[in-house]
């Protein structure tokens, strides 16, 4: 492998490989630097020179190892390699006490500017929880659509679903994490309309010459939230005496979008695939209401009402 870079640039990559594949010979080091086994030696002199102790063994089994009080360097990452120990943090299990979390952000504080926003605005747009279903999106396709939405630049993008693929023009608003599973909210060009896509589904991400701007009050893991709760088989209207305020404290945004009708009743729109499942939600309203809309709804609370009902009798 040839590097077109610096001898500092070489000097750093040597013992980043001595660090990471101890005994090593200069022989394997020059066909990874793409150089001379005499230009790797001297790589390993300029180490030595800086007080790095670099130890040789000797023998069939020896080469260059690190030795012990070794300052390290600072780290350095790559976008998809910065983006990938983001993945791996938010995807795993978190308890009250996070030193994880925290860790990431002293890492995250000293990435070079460009690789640091897109991490960032990773973690800003995360809805952590456990979801078995979830699948983890390809690391290199996620970092683009990351870099593309921070730079704000049109993307085109393959996207598959089941046995179909297409392709769509789209400006990549956010990235958004929601409970293990990444999504890509953008607007669609081809579509002339606002879009959420699952990350684990594009297969292809080519960046467009246009940029464009995201919605000034856009709020990404909410937007994401309210889409999931729309376009489902069977339409919900339900009217609550109470005003928004106090139904946001009852009603989670992924379970539709609420709306003030006055100062003192809410309207909730939604979609559902199991009318039982939400029936069984709406019991965190602590105030009355009435089903609308959805024959469906109204059915499965009134089967729950009277298991309910001979549960306490």
């Amino acid at each position: 492998m040839a590097y077109d870079v610096s001898p500092t640039a070489r000097t750093l990559m040597v013992l980043e490989l001595i660090q990471n594949s101890p005994g090593i010979t200069a022989e394997q080091l020059g066909d990874k630097l793409g150089v001379s086994e005499r230009a790797a030696r001297r790589y390993v002199a300029i180490l030595r020179e800086a007080d790095m102790p670099i130890e040789s063994v000797r023998g069939p089994y020896g080469g260059y190892r690190v030795g012990r009080g070794l300052r390290l360097p600072p780290l350095m990452f790559t976008p998809t390699e910065a983006l990938g120990l983001v993945m791996a943090v938010l995807e795993g299990p978190r308890g009250a006490a996070d030193p994880v979390e925290d860790a990431l952000g002293k890492i995250v504080r000293v990435l070079p500017d460009a690789v640091a926003r897109s991490t960032d605005a990773i973690r800003r747009v995360s809805a952590r929880g456990p979801d078995p279903g979830a699948r983890t999106p390809d690391p290199e396709i996620t970092a683009a659509l990351v870099s593309h939405s921070t730079d704000q630049r049109r993307v085109t993008v393959r996207y598959r679903r089941h046995e179909d693929e297409w392709t769509m023009d789209v400006d990549p608003w956010a990235v958004v994490v929601r409970r293990g599973r990444w999504y890509l909210l953008c607007w669609s060009h081809t579509k002339n309309a606002q879009r959420v896509l699952r990350v684990d589904k594009v297969t292809k991400v080519e960046a467009q010459p246009e940029s464009f701007e995201a919605p000034a009050d856009l709020d990404p893991l909410a937007a994401v939230e309210e889409h999931l709760a729309m376009g489902w088989r069977y339409p919900i209207e339900v009217e609550i005496d109470a005003p928004l305020a106090d139904a946001e404290r009852w009603i989670r945004r992924s379970m539709g979008r609420l709306e003030p009708i006055d100062d003192h009743r809410t309207r909730l729109l939604a979609s559902t695939d199991e009318p039982d499942w939400y029936a069984a939600q709406l019991v965190a309203i602590h105030a009355p209401f009435q089903i609308i809309g959805g024959p469906e709804l109204r059915t499965a609370c009134q089967a729950l009402a009277t298991r309910l009902h001979t549960a306490s009798t």
